[in-house]
């Protein structure tokens, strides 16, 4: 299986055991490392491999999976080989021998462009254009289908075909980027996150160490 996705560039695969240590790693990863050799990761954990902050995000997020829980498509930042950040959908799942949690499966795959060949994409870029410009408010679903001529029930699906997040991680993503930007710069915490369309600074924190692996101060330590 590891040999299969060593053939998938946008795509992460890897395998940990109790420990959180590394037993499999496709080259993708290996490669996002700064690595050369499989070797180099095999038998390590995140905290020996990645910066502190992601580390303590990635360890967190498996000692979940080790008491039994699933992630499935954990919208999330991760650093491209070329350090810039790039956005992917994780799953985890526990991964068992004769019933008992032995450690950690988990894919990671790239957020493509959206699919401009598909049917629905004319639709849904009115839908996507109104949520990049609204991204700061509160975003109804029925208005994005409404911009695409869908019921109410359908832009999830179509979301998913032609760019693969919901409009709910679409939204996620917009506003994350905008607070990564804002960041960088002199504002409080309290300004960016209601520039951002958030209106309590606690859901705030809470999605921007979801999504990006580390809290607000951090960002600003490691980018300021």
């Amino acid at each position: 299986m590891q040999t299969l996705f060593d053939a998938l560039p946008d795509v992460v695969f890897f395998v940990k055991d109790r420990a959180g240590r590394y037993t499999h790693a496709n080259l993708t990863l290996v490669r996002r490392l700064r690595l050369k050799r499989r070797e180099e990761v095999i038998g390590h954990s995140v905290a020996e491999l990645f910066p502190v902050a992601l580390g303590s995000s990635h360890a967190a997020q498996d000692r979940r999976v080790l008491a039994g829980e699933a992630i499935a498509n954990q919208l999330e930042v991760h650093l491209l080989p070329n350090r810039a950040p790039g956005w992917c959908l994780t799953c985890k799942y526990p991964h068992r021998q004769r019933g008992e949690v032995c450690g950690v499966l988990g894919i990671s795959r790239d957020l493509p462009h959206p699919d401009g060949r598909h049917p629905t994409y004319p639709r849904l870029a009115c839908a996507m254009e109104y949520l990049q410009r609204h991204y700061a408010e509160g975003v109804r679903v029925s208005a994005l289908a409404w911009l695409a001529e869908l019921s109410v029930a359908q832009p999830g699906r179509h979301f998913r075909r032609v760019s693969q997040p919901t409009p709910q991680q679409a939204l996620t993503k917009l506003r994350t980027e905008a607070a990564t930007r804002l960041l960088r710069g002199d504002g409080s915490a309290a300004d960016i996150g209601l520039a951002c369309g958030f209106t309590h600074h606690n859901p705030f924190e809470r999605q921007f160490k979801a999504t990006v692996g580390m809290t607000q101060r951090e960002f600003r330590n490691l980018h300021g």
